[in-house]
């Protein structure tokens, strides 16, 4: 990670994180990170998780909760006033009140979580608080993947896209930006009009191969997906050329690649520099069974982005000296998203597959000395299950209300009405699905249909209970329990 920060940088890292450390004294705090590729649930995941601990939801596999230890969550200001903060309320009245899902991640956004708890140690209870704030991060995954950029050249960078480019998957999409790209000389004199047209054609390929039906993942950078308030600047307004030599002065090529570094520097540097190398917890949330309906070009982009995002972070255990001027995450789950969408038989079976994605970067991770872990999970629970008869077999199903526009077999539902889906199950070993997608089975593995948010149950006397989930509890046992312990 050294190549991808300046002496400099080390250096604001090292003093924000000694005066984190010294605040911490008094008021101690953990930084979760939370990150995943656009529509994976990140602002489910933060809003469920708050939710539950706030209203005290039903979480058996976790500790703190399970033996009456946590005594009260609640919001709090967070302490960093430049950044936006995550609006808990209107996403839980759109979950609760709407039955919507509620907008994804646009850009990065912080909230404080505080919780009071009494420790199991009563030894720990001698010098403990028993207070501690989570400061929850949310940020687009998309970013994540422009930190590889510091590390590249534009050369480097102008060559790896073109390489993309060219693949199965993606070669029509790229077709009219890589023909603008064939016409374009690096040695012409740089031309504002020239630039913006091979700009719009290469961000509006990247746009294609992020729609349903591609689901392709690895697409940097990452800000030409969600510029945020940067649309239009010169600093987005670049791509990657054929290769040349080095650059003439007053040339597309010089243009292109003086924009290609300020980006680096004025975008990709600061966002990891203050916020990325400032984690102490991280969760990435993955839909894999998005990738595996768009089928095996995806399944494997899937693979390249998650293998990118891990080596990302600064991984592992500082000691107590390290520690005072460098965070280090030394846990990382990595969780796939909507198991709701699939029978409960078929979860282990969705874990196993990630797992299997995600093999390389975890293995770098655990040798780092960061804990690492797989979880299949749902942050808000959609369908329940059952069974239906079809002739003499009984078929298990999800049960849920599709969202309107929805299709099944022919059928267009109106978000209204509920019904039963067969799924579909995925193989007992992952090996069997890559085996299938190598030989690209025209079978998909499951029949993925999105459901409105749950109707939230009551209790006889008239409570409303908290949002229904898949696992979030062992998800949040990983991510904090050792800290309430």
């Amino acid at each position: 990670m050294a190549s991808l920060t300046t002496f400099s940088d080390e250096a604001r890292i090292a003093l924000d994180t000694l005066t984190g450390r010294a605040a911490g004294i008094v008021s101690p705090s953990l930084r979760l990170g939370v990150t995943g590729l656009s529509r994976a649930g990140k602002t489910v995941f933060i809003t469920a998780f708050v939710h539950n601990l706030i209203h005290g939801g039903r979480l058996p596999m976790f500790d703190a909760q399970k033996s009456g230890r946590l005594t009260k969550a609640y919001l709090e200001h967070q302490p960093d006033d430049t950044v936006p903060r995550f609006q808990y309320e209107d996403h839980i009245a759109a979950l609760v009140d709407e039955r919507i899902w509620p907008e994804s991640t646009r850009a990065i956004s912080e909230l404080r979580l505080t919780v009071e708890f009494e420790s199991a140690s009563a030894w720990n209870r001698l010098f403990s608080r028993g207070k501690l704030s989570f400061d929850i991060v949310d940020y687009p995954g998309e970013w994540l993947l422009d930190l590889p950029l510091l590390g590249k050249s534009y050369a480097e960078f102008s060559a790896e896209a073109l390489e993309l480019a060219t693949l199965p998957a993606r070669a029509d999409l790229s077709a009219k930006w890589r023909a603008l790209t064939e016409g374009a000389e690096p040695d012409q004199p740089a031309d504002e009009m020239t630039a913006r047209r091979l700009f719009e054609a290469f961000s509006a390929y990247l746009k294609a191969c992020k729609a349903d039906h591609r689901a392709l993942s690895t697409l940097p950078p990452g800000r030409f997906l969600m510029p945020g308030d940067l649309d239009g600047s010169p600093a987005l307004t670049f791509a990657p050329l054929k290769p040349a030599g080095k650059a003439k002065n007053g040339s597309l090529h010089a243009m292109m690649e003086r924009r290609y570094e300020a980006y680096k520097t004025h975008v990709v540097r600061p966002f990891f520099r203050e916020h990325i190398a400032r984690l102490d917890r991280q969760i990435v949330l993955v839909d894999a069974m998005q990738a595996m309906n768009a089928g095996a070009e995806a399944v494997a982009d899937l693979e390249r982005s998650i293998t990118e995002i891990l080596s990302c972070f600064r991984q592992g255990r500082g000691n107590l000296l390290t520690g005072l001027f460098s965070h280090r995450i030394d846990r990382i789950l990595i969780a796939a998203t909507k198991a709701d969408h699939i029978h409960h038989e078929s979860h282990d079976r969705l874990q196993a597959i990630v797992r299997r994605l995600a093999d390389r970067a975890i293995a770098r991770a655990d040798f780092s000395g960061a804990a690492v872990d797989v979880l299949a999970m749902a942050a808000v629970r959609a369908t329940r299950e059952g069974t239906v008869k079809q002739g003499k077999e009984t078929l298990p199903v999800i049960i849920g209300t599709p969202l309107a526009g929805e299709t099944i077999g022919g059928e267009t539902f109106n978000g209204e009405a509920e019904t039963a889906v067969f799924p579909g199950d995925l193989p007992e070993k992952p090996g069997q699905l890559f085996q299938a997608m190598e030989q690209q089975s025209p079978e998909a593995p499951i029949r993925f249909v999105r459901f409105r948010p749950p109707r939230l149950e009551r209790t006889a006397e008239g409570v409303t209970l908290s949002l229904p989930h898949i696992r979030l509890d062992r998800a949040l046992q990983f991510l904090i329990g050792d800290h309430l312990a």
